[in-house]
């Protein structure tokens, strides 16, 4: 795949949206999802309620020779679901969340869910922490999984306290590192930057860095840091200021998880 937007795999095509920033990266990848062959398409996460973004998705799906049949939400964050009512009403397609308060028809998602649309299969992983609702889709057929903002194509994500929590986080990325040892997953599908061909080294890596920053936060705490604009002063110090107002999110939730455990 070159650069971010267009072909990733064989049934993955990604349309991105103009809304770049310091917390969303390039902007948010939609997901085009069909099986070869099929008039039928999946979208993953429309984005952010932006007309042209929208418009440009449905470009590239009629380019396809294909029609919206279904919509999916990896998250209810603004930047990757706020489009999604629109886009529904744009394509006469259902939208699929683990949110009820997102849904657009009867159906639901949750963990174990099997998708079939026009031959193509995904199953829905559950994986909280990044947000309470924060789910994976795993393409079986192309060794890939669309990970939302549980992995990221580049950097590291927030864990968005009080939604969001430690606990739950590291449990979706040993999860996701399972389906990576074990079950074929080669590919990681992000919401935010480039595909990433290594998925078991990435979530190793995700794992790394998530215990390294909460040891870096309990040896804060032992110095007297209290706070957690304090901790991220000190923590984050190498980071982008910018991003300091989120890093305090994730800051609470390892605060949260060190107490819950016994360790400050």
């Amino acid at each position: 795949m070159s650069g971010i937007a267009g072909r990733a795999t064989e049934r993955a095509f990604c349309v991105l949206a103009p809304n770049a920033s310091p917390m969303t990266l390039d902007g948010t990848n939609t997901w085009i999802l069909a099986e070869p062959g099929s008039e039928s398409a999946v979208v993953v996460d429309p984005g952010p309620l932006d007309e042209r973004h929208l418009r440009a998705v449905l470009d590239e799906v009629a380019a396809q020779g294909r029609r919206v049949a279904l919509t999916l939400l990896t998250h209810g964050h603004s930047d990757h679901a706020e489009g999604a009512a629109r886009f529904a009403e744009l394509t006469g397609s259902r939208v699929r969340a683990l949110d009820p308060a997102l849904r657009l028809g009867e159906e639901g998602l949750a963990d174990g869910d099997v998708i079939e649309v026009g031959g193509l299969e995904l199953r829905v992983v559950g994986t909280p922490g990044h947000t309470s609702d924060s789910l994976s889709f795993r393409l079986t057929a192309d060794g890939a999984v669309l990970t939302g903002d549980t992995i990221l194509g580049r950097g590291t994500t927030v864990v968005a306290h009080p939604d969001g929590r430690l606990g739950d986080y590291l449990d979706s990325l040993r999860r996701l590192r399972t389906l990576a040892a074990e079950h074929g997953v080669r590919t990681v599908l992000p919401g935010h930057g480039p595909v990433l061909a290594d998925a078991l080294g990435t979530v190793e890596y995700y794992l790394a860095h998530r215990a390294s920053r909460l040891a870096q936060v309990e040896t804060a705490v032992e110095a007297g840091l209290r706070t957690p604009a304090e901790v991220v002063a000190r923590v984050y110090a190498d980071v982008d200021r910018a991003l300091w107002p989120a890093a305090e999110w994730s800051v609470r939730a390892q605060l949260e998880y060190l107490s819950e455990h016994g360790l400050i």
